[in-house]
Parts: C-alpha cells; sequence; structure tokens
C-alpha cells in the first residue's frame, strides 16, 4: 500500500473516498462537520440529522457524493463513529484508521483519504497512529484460504493533515507509523502460522532474516551449545520432539554513544512452536490454537525488525527460547528433576508449565549477555484470562518502576497492562519436596505463582514479566482489526523504548 500524506484542505484529496471522525452525539450545525457539511452540500447533515450513525465507537455510515453537486474530489465519504470527544487520544486515531480501512476495504475502494481530527497539539502523532492504525487493520489471518479468500486491496493511503503542521515532521511520523504497522502484523503472522510452518528452525530463520534485511547482529544456539551452557530447563521441553530446539538472540546496537541510564535491556519472549502439554497432555478442544503460544517470542521478533529501522538511541537485546512440546517415549514425565543454567534445580509437576521452563534459561542467558533490566513477555497462564479476560494483559514484576512505566507507555498506544501482586508468600507454593522449586504451585493464584518461579531467575536486574495469554489472540474480529493474533504488547514496547531513549 502506497502512503502519502497531504497538509491542506480535505476537499482537493485526490482519493475515491475520505474517512472522518465522528463524535458521540455530534451536530453537524457546529466545528469541523459544518463545514463537511457545506462542502457536502447538506449531504452530512442529512444524515447525521436521520440518526443513521450517533458517533458510537465502532458505527460507520457511507454517504456517496453526486460530483456535480459537491465541491470535492473524493467520490464518497466514510463517517466512522469513535465515541466522546474528551475520550479521543492518540489510540483512537489508531482504532479510527482501522475502521475506517477495513470498511472501505469491504465496499472495494482502491484510494482513501484519511481526515485527522485531534488530538489538539498532537498533529503529527496522528499521522504516525493513523498509519500504523490502517496496516493493522488491513491484516487477515486467511494466509491459506483458497477460496472466498480476502483479494481486495487498499492501493493508496492519504492521510490529511490541517494545515499549519510541519510537513517534514509528517513525512518523519508517517515513516514511523509504516514501520510498527508493518512489525506488529509481521509478529501477528508468525503467531498465526500452523506449527508444522513454525518450528523452532524456522522461527530462527525468520529471525536471520530480520537481522540481514535490518542490520542486527544475530546468534543462535543450537541444542549442542545449549547443553554445553547448562541448559537442562529448556532442553527439558525439548526432549519429546523431533523438532531441534532454538535459543535465538538478536542484538541491536545505537550507533554512536547510547543515551539512557546505561544499562542493557533485554526483551526475552517464550517461543513454544506449538504446545500439546508434552506428557501432561492438553484436551483437543481448540489445541489447534497453540500454535500461537510463541507469540511471546513473535512479539520480540517483530519489536526487534521495528527497532532496526527506528534507530532508537539505547542498545537492546531480544532473547527467544524456542522449542516445540510434545509426548513421545523421550519427552520429559511429571516428577522428573531437571537442572536449570542457574544451577537451580526444578521438579516438573506438569509438563504443559513449560513456557517457564524455557524461560527460565532464557531470563539466565540474558544476564549471561550483560543484561540489566529484563522484559519477559509469554502466553504464560490459562488463569490469566480467567482473571483479566482480554482486556488487560497480567504484569508482575520486581521493579515497581519498570512496571509503571510499561503500564504508561502501554496506555499511549491503547494496550492495557494490569498488576498482580507477587508478594513473597506466593513462592511458598512453589517450594519442592525433592529439588529447590517445582514448575507449578496449585490451583490457587495460577499467574501469580508463574511469575513467581521466573521470578527465582531473574534476581539481581529489574525484571517484568507480561503475561500476554488472554491478549494474544482475538476470538472475535473488532471493527479496527481483525481476528486471530492481535500482536499485543509490540506497540508499548517501542513506546517504552521510545521513551527510555529522550
Amino acid at each position: 500500500m502506497e502512503i502519502q500524506t497531504v497538509i491542506g484542505r480535505y476537499a482537493d484529496a485526490d482519493v475515491h473516498a475520505l474517512a472522518v471522525a465522528v463524535f458521540k452525539d455530534e451536530k453537524a450545525d457546529e466545528g469541523f462537520l459544518k463545514s463537511l457539511d457545506a462542502a457536502t452540500s447538506g449531504i452530512v447533515r442529512s444524515i447525521i440529522d436521520a440518526e443513521e450513525i450517533k458517533g458510537k465507537e465502532g458505527e460507520t455510515a457511507y454517504l456517496h457524493l453526486p460530483a456535480d453537486k459537491v465541491g470535492m474530489k473524493a467520490k464518497g465519504i466514510l463517517l466512522v463513529g469513535v465515541g466522546e470527544r474528551d475520550g479521543y487520544k492518540l489510540a483512537q486515531v489508531s482504532q479510527m484508521a482501522g475502521a475506517a480501512v477495513r470498511a472501505l476495504r469491504a465496499r472495494n475502494v482502491k484510494t482513501v483519504g484519511l481526515v485527522l481530527r485531534g488530538p489538539e497539539a498532537a498533529v503529527e502523532g496522528a499521522v504516525a497512529k493513523a498509519v500504523e492504525g490502517a496496516i493493522i487493520g488491513l491484516f487477515e489471518p486467511d494466509k491459506y484460504r483458497t477460496v472466498d479468500k480476502e483479494e481486495r486491496q487498499i492501493e493508496r493511503l492519504v492521510v490529511v493533515a490541517d494545515e499549519g503542521a510541519d510537513e517534514n515532521g509528517v513525512k518523519r511520523e508517517a515513516e514511523r507509523g509504516r514501520i510498527i504497522g508493518e512489525s506488529v502484523n509481521f509478529t501477528r503472522d508468525l503467531a498465526n502460522e500452523p506449527g508444522a510452518f513454525m518450528t523452532p528452525t524456522i522461527m530462527a530463520e525468520r529471525a536471520q532474516d530480520i537481522a540481514r534485511e535490518f542490520g542486527l547482529e544475530i546468534d543462535v544456539l543450537d541444542r549442542g551449545r545449549m547443553e554445553q551452557e547448562g541448559m537442562g530447563s529448556l532442553l527439558s521441553v525439548a526432549r519429546g520432539s523431533e523438532e531441534p530446539p532454538m535459543l535465538i538472540i538478536l542484538k541491536y546496537t545505537p550507533e554512536g554513544k547510547a543515551k539512557g541510564n546505561g544499562g542493557q535491556l533485554a526483551l526475552v519472549g517464550k517461543g513454544i512452536t506449538f504446545d500439546t502439554g508434552g506428557i501432561s497432555i492438553k484436551p483437543g478442544e481448540n489445541m489447534e490454537l497453540m500454535k500461537y503460544d510463541m507469540s511471546g517470542g513473535a512479539t520480540v521478533l517483530g519489536v526487534m525488525r521495528a527497532i532496526a529501522q527506528l534507530k532508537p538511541s539505547i542498545p537492546v537485546i531480544g532473547v527467544v527460547p524456542a522449542a516445540e512440546n510434545m509426548p513421545s517415549g523421550k519427552a520429559t514425565k511429571p516428577g522428573d528433576v531437571v537442572r536449570a543454567m542457574s544451577g537451580k534445580t526444578i521438579e516438573v509437576i506438569n509438563t504443559d508449565a513449560e513456557g517457564r521452563l524455557v524461560l527460565a534459561d532464557g531470563i539466565s542467558y540474558a544476564k549471561k549477555l550483560g543484561a540489566t533490566q529484563i522484559i519477559d513477555m509469554a502466553t504464560l497462564t490459562g488463569a490469566v484470562s480467567i482473571a483479566l479476560g482480554d482486556v488487560n494483559t497480567g504484569i508482575l514484576g520486581t521493579d515497581q518502576q519498570l512496571i509503571n512505566e510499561i503500564i504508561e507507555a502501554g496506555a499511549e498506544v491503547g494496550e492495557k497492562f494490569w498488576q498482580l501482586p507477587l508478594d513473597k508468600e506466593y513462592s511458598k507454593q512453589i517450594k519442592s519436596d525433592i529439588a529447590d522449586i517445582k514448575n507449578v504451585g496449585g490451583r490457587k493464584a495460577g499467574t501469580i505463582t508463574a511469575a513467581a518461579f521466573l521470578k527465582e531467575f531473574a534476581d539481581g536486574v529489574s525484571w517484568a514479566h507480561l503475561d500476554i495469554a488472554g491478549t494474544a489472540w482475538g476470538d472475535e474480529a473488532r471493527p479496527f482489526r481483525a481476528k486471530g493474533p492481535t500482536g499485543v504488547a509490540v506497540r508499548m514496547l517501542l513506546n517504552f523504548i521510545d521513551r527510555a531513549a529522550r
């Protein structure tokens, strides 16, 4: 999709259709809509007065414009409801853009103009969000469909900013939005791949493609090197599979002197490319969705892909412990004891609690690489979906300032994170009679005890854990996004890094 920016009158935009935000209960005889109504010879007012659209989030109304009666180049206008005016922030600009392009693509519109309306004093940021949201909105999970496949495409997107906006700044932010939107979709595409097409080896190859294309350092540890590092926890998960495990490391180093606090940020993402549960096998219903159990690792790859292009002034390491969790005669059995890279011994009570086992060694290796601040992300527990549903991502950790910064960075991009407690009492639930710790702590507080397990390996660093199990996959389509993988946390992490680099 070609992306253009225009500063000036929306009436002059040479597109098939313009998309315009409408606030809840907004009237057509005041402000912006009054001028739009005049430009359409009263058509906008007739639609709003008839209450065909009231401005509620996700509502749309399409207006055909007769060329001989209006002073606009566009042949149509899409009014997009965005809710209360006071709640219309940059994140909502992204959602409006996504809803607009999805609705217009369904009408086979090829060229779209997005008319920016606020937030005030944030024109350049709104441009980035509009482009980002449009790209994310056009993603579809029908990659392998051969019939009834969505073939219609938006060929050109024009973002229309008000007169007075800085032209260079607008173009720069449009490019930023493109990079972020494409990287979110890259993450979603990885998560959407069937397990046969996204093995640990293939995941490592995709990481190598990123490194070559965008200039990142890369290292991939195979089974032999992991054995040398003593990664018995990660290797225990891969024992039952014919697919070899991989530990993927991508490294970004800024040019010149790095800014920030002088520390080393590492992102660690769970890369279980398919999860049967191992010997503690899962029920068959919905097991096909376990292809997305590598969403944490996909998030890390998507973020590193974007970082390489955005070039922040702080160094970042991405670590993805990748494995397939399968049952076989060689698989780890409940009751087995394994030794992690850190030297801690782990009693494996349930082989379906495998994500924390690979993350344990991933976190330890990040520390070996010099990480002083670690954010890990994983589709770790079903319990987080029970607690928070698909609205908030659970966050826990040992550094309250880091947790606060993540929550704030998420709020700015429209991603919600909710902190759960991590009191020392929860660690008692993972004490083992035979080893140092065990990998599950019973039915109570499952999300918290999983984090308490990871905490055992994050000592000595600033650490936060994101449980994205409830938010990494959308069971239903939204007006601004297709069903399926969401790419959650990519935008938050990029915003977090951008804030840290200032």
